[in-house]
């Protein structure tokens, strides 16, 4: 007899509701045994169906149509494997393998202090695992080396989401408000193929004229702007920041701001006009390449919305994965600030998150200075409060640690972490300066990943722990709104698979850990609406039952209280109720003279700025996409996307091999030759590995406020090569 199970898109945040339906009826997850475990019979095949909800109105994409099709994967990993001398991981028991865990753990600690354990998570674990993760990083390794991947993705955006408005929430709005707004401008995300769902939330504002699109290349989603539905700004890369202050000169000087809302809802406001006095215009376009014309255009449409059908300001990766990307994303908030949007009723500004449960992951333990409920590490309170819910004395919880980037420098350091454990991560191919971080896995005294595939990650490590996939699990996940929503098992895993709060609680035993580890999903869910409540990020208000029920559910939900699906209606997370309005500048950009002063001899070819990015068919670091067979026949190789006359100008014809190089590293790939990309500019996607890994080129130099890498400005020098010398690059680089 079949089964359904109403659940959510394993994929992006935008979390598209599917209904799986499985053939035969789901069996008990069995308990594993002392040794190797038998190999499971082939899961048998889950029927995916869209499912109407608020987000994707019964649309998927072609990762979501596709995304059953690793449940019964041939790679996929079934049990413990454990790396030889010779290299080779061959399959051992789960007590062995939990055992050995355990002992490297001891190990590191006996030998070099707590904090030589670190965990790396992942923005695509529940939220009970996350907030597990958390718990199990703190108390039972005892280490404050914890931070996950969603540095890399939101943590410019958070950070000036919580110091303009005192709270972090990717999109303080319902995602169908965005069909009433007249005008949309979008800076630095490609919806059109990160969440393809989501571009029918922009089909008001094409019909009004008034989608405005901010992206060096004329991206799919910049494509939507042409036959008069918008504007497509096209900026130097980098510049992102100069531009907004542009739009803000804008509209303070065209007397187009909100001066009621400013002077009762803000605060900051003449700081934040003599920061943009310097920008007008053409001197913004001077910079940027933005022609003046299209700024005023912009800001007036703005405006114009704000005052009528409502006016929206959406910011993405591409404006925040840079060193000031914080700054970025802050003069996104001013501009929103000074036209009113934040709080009406019809307009607003958010940002879009981009993991499965980037919003939810980053709530409740994993980043390496908060507690869950998004409290502070550092709060005497949220110490207190957190300590009594997992009933240890408060001194027990440690203090913050270092952000991603500063926690992968520090791997086989001296004082650095020397054990690892990955959860839902592939940092080998999506951290930035992915050449040093796969020297540091490979220097650690053990490496730990919990994985159902063989990622590149997993191929580094010590010992490998196979892990439940999406459709064979319980839990909760938080979506680009802030709405949290139920993940239903709809098929039994394989018999040796195991849920990372099993696996946490099982090495919590042999660690003699304070506390208690739940396994059982509805468990640590009870435990994290009690750890929760009272913080910016209260779930306290939430049960399973409700969200079985189809309840909207949206935090901040306080027990006994409702949902929020509008925030800042009624005031902003300050103390005053008020927004902070900061005033940023533009930071001086690295030269490629510059990047010519750090190398021993002239680079060979031409300098480029390198933007990286996603195509539509892969998702993240393509461990699972490019397991898919349909995708990867649509994607099978990076591909690096140059304009034509670039292209003539060094003989690269398409389809040509090329190296891609810097200091850091070198790509070798093919050549796609497109008008849509500006001519000093290459793009590559970032979703493959070796020697096509972009990743291999980007700085590992971060925000200073945020942590978050520098993904999008990275000088490269790009020059044709012959087949016979590809060939001995890509021996060479696969090789390393």
């Amino acid at each position: 007899m079949a089964k359904s199970a109403a659940t959510h898109c394993p994929y992006c945040a935008l979390q598209c509701a599917m209904t799986l339906t499985s053939p035969v009826d789901l069996a008990p997850v069995s308990q594993p045994g002392p040794g190797p475990v038998p190999a499971p019979d082939p899961a048998p095949a889950l029927e995916v169906a869209g499912r109407d909800f608020p987000t994707n109105r019964g649309g998927l994409c072609r990762k979501g149509w596709t995304s059953a099709s690793l449940l019964n994967h041939a790679g996929r990993i079934t049990e413990p494997l454990l790396k030889g001398a010779d290299g080779v991981h061959r399959p051992i028991g789960w007590d062995q393998a939990l055992d050995l865990a355990a002992a490297a753990v001891k190990d590191a600690r006996a030998r070099y202090g707590a904090d030589a354990v670190g965990v790396f998570g992942g923005g695509g674990l529940t939220n009970e695992k996350a907030y597990m993760l958390g718990k199990f990083a703190r108390l039972a390794l005892g280490t404050s080396r914890i931070d996950y991947n969603g540095r890399f993705c939101m943590s410019s955006a958070a950070a000036a989401g919580m110091r303009a408005f005192g709270v972090d929430r990717g999109l303080p709005f319902p995602l169908e408000a965005l069909d009433t707004a007249s005008t949309i401008l979008m800076l630095g995300s490609n919806v059109a193929e990160t969440m393809p769902p989501f571009v029918q939330h922009l089909q008001g504002a094409r019909d009004a004229g008034g989608l405005v699109v901010v992206d060096p290349r004329r991206s799919a989603t910049a494509a939507f702007t042409a036959d008069g539905a918008g504007l497509h700004l096209q900026p130097l890369p980098g510049t992102d920041l100069t531009l907004l202050l542009g739009l803000s000169h804008v509209v303070i000087h065209e007397n187009l701001a909100d001066a009621a809302f400013i002077q009762e809802r803000t605060s900051g406001y003449n700081a934040v006009v003599r920061s943009v006095n310097a920008f007008w215009p053409e001197r913004v376009q001077s910079i940027t390449g933005v022609p003046a014309d299209l700024i005023r255009e912009t800001a007036r449409l703005l405006a114009a919305g704000a005052r009528a059908g409502g006016s929206y300001i959406l910011t993405g990766r591409g404006v925040e994965q840079h060193v000031d990307g914080t700054d970025t994303a802050t003069a996104a908030i001013n501009l929103s600030l000074l036209l009113g949007l934040p709080g009406s009723a019809r307009s607003g500004y958010g940002t879009l998150t981009g993991q499965g449960n980037g919003q939810g992951g980053r709530e409740h333990g994993q980043k390496a200075d908060q507690l869950p409920g998004y409290r502070k590490i550092t709060d005497p309170a949220a110490r207190a409060h957190v300590a009594a819910v997992w009933g240890v004395p408060e001194e027990t919880i440690p203090g913050p640690g270092l952000p991603a980037v500063q926690l992968l420098k520090s791997l086989g350091q001296p004082d650095g972490v020397r054990c690892l454990f990955v959860h839902a991560s592939n940092i080998a191919v999506a951290a930035p300066d992915a050449n040093a971080v796969i020297k540091g896995l490979r220097s650690l005294d053990f490496l730990v990943v919990c994985d159902f595939f063989l990622s590149e990650t997993a191929a580094e490590a010590d010992l490998i722990l196979p892990v439940l996939q999406w459709a064979e699990e319980e839990g909760t996940l938080t979506n680009l709104e802030g709405r949290v929503l139920r993940r239903r098992r709809a098929i039994s895993p394989p018999a040796g698979a195991r849920s990372e709060l099993w696996i946490m609680a099982r090495l919590a035993e042999r660690l003699d850990a304070p506390s208690t580890y739940s396994e059982d999903p509805e468990t640590v869910f009870e435990e994290l609406r009690l750890a929760s409540a009272g913080g910016l990020a209260d779930y306290s208000g939430i049960d399973y039952a409700m969200l079985d029920r189809g309840e909207a559910a949206y935090w901040p939900y306080p027990a006994g209280g409702t949902g929020t699906p509008r925030l800042f209606r009624d005031g902003f997370a300050h103390p005053d109720g008020k927004a902070v309005m900061v005033p940023v500048a533009p930071h001086r950009r690295r030269t490629p003279a510059a990047e010519v002063a750090g190398h021993a001899t002239e680079p060979a070819g031409t300098a480029m700025t390198l933007i990286t990015g996603r195509l539509l068919e892969h998702y993240q670091s393509g461990a699972q996409t490019r397991r898919v067979p349909e995708l990867a026949a649509a994607q099978p190789e990076a591909r690096m996307q140059l304009h034509p006359g670039a292209a003539d100008a060094m003989g690269i014809g398409a389809g040509t091999l090329v190296s891609v190089s810097n200091g850091r590293g070198e790509v070798v790939c093919r050549a796609e030759l497109s008008t849509a990309i500006r001519p000093e500019t290459v793009f590559l996607p970032f979703h493959f590995p070796g020697a096509e890994s972009a990743n291999r080129l980007t700085e590992a130099t971060t925000d200073p406020v945020s942590g978050m890498p520098e993904f999008k400005f990275n000088t490269v020098w790009v020059r044709p090569v012959a087949a016979p010398e590809s060939a001995r690059m890509l021996q060479t680089t696969e090789a390393s």
